[in-house]
């Protein structure tokens, strides 16, 4: 079965040359030219994958992101900016986006990125260990892939869902940005790239009654982060 890709970007000819290069790799790309045509077969039809550019006729991109993170938490998003800025990348990563690809980019990196953000995704590993992760008010579920913060479910991307089950449990054990960079991104670690500060940010705005002094995820200054349970 082909892989069903969303494009959301108003270059034409990128867009052809997406869809004839994707398709000979088993994807099946569907094309948006607006954020607003984007968001509207998001919630006519179920894809795969997103792939997003922040600059549109007519919406900001990261808008149209955050009207993705409504539709649903799980489903990836790469985003396709010309910036390579880190700030644009740093705020993609804020709204919910799971990576980046910076234009110009070479179409054998983007099936690459693609796949390996599908992989992070996808179906339970019948090696992975199912059993539940559970503490005085704090619930993950491997199998159902849920989290409940003291009966509350909490929504979750794939990737903040990777990074708070490796935390969680492994209670008291620290772990490096390096670490955590390889579980949430699948690609090496840049040391200037401070992205998993990100992922760790907006994990804590979502599962902390007070982010700014977090009770689950602390941080080990100079090293990484430790679940306390």
């Amino acid at each position: 079965m082909e892989t069903r890709v969303l494009l959301i970007d108003d270059d034409q000819r990128l867009c052809d040359l997406l869809r004839t290069y994707l398709s000979g790799h088993g994807f099946s790309l569907m094309v948006a030219n607006t954020g607003n045509e984007g968001l509207r077969q998001m919630r006519a039809q179920e894809f795969d994958a997103v792939l997003l550019d922040l600059m549109l006729p007519d919406a900001d991109g990261l808008e149209v992101l955050r009207g993705l993170r409504q539709t649903t938490a799980s489903i990836p998003v790469i985003m396709l900016t010309a910036k390579g800025a880190d700030e644009d990348k740093i705020v993609g990563l804020e709204v919910g986006a799971d990576d980046y690809i910076a234009k110009p980019f070479n179409p054998r990196e983007l099936v690459a990125r693609i796949k390996a953000v599908l992989r992070r995704k996808g179906p339970v590993d019948p090696d992975e260990d199912l059993r539940p992760i559970e503490y005085d008010g704090f619930s993950l579920s491997p199998a159902q892939r849920n989290v409940r913060i003291a009966s509350r479910e909490i929504a979750l991307t794939s990737a903040e869902f990777r990074l708070l089950k490796l935390l969680a449990g492994n209670p008291g054990r620290v772990f490096t940005r390096e670490r955590l960079m390889d579980v949430v991104q699948g690609r090496d670690f840049d040391g200037i790239d401070r992205s998993i500060d990100v992922h760790i940010s907006r994990l804590r705005n979502k599962i902390e009654d007070d982010p700014k002094r977090p009770r689950w995820i602390k941080t080990v200054w100079g090293t990484g982060y430790v679940f306390q349970k």
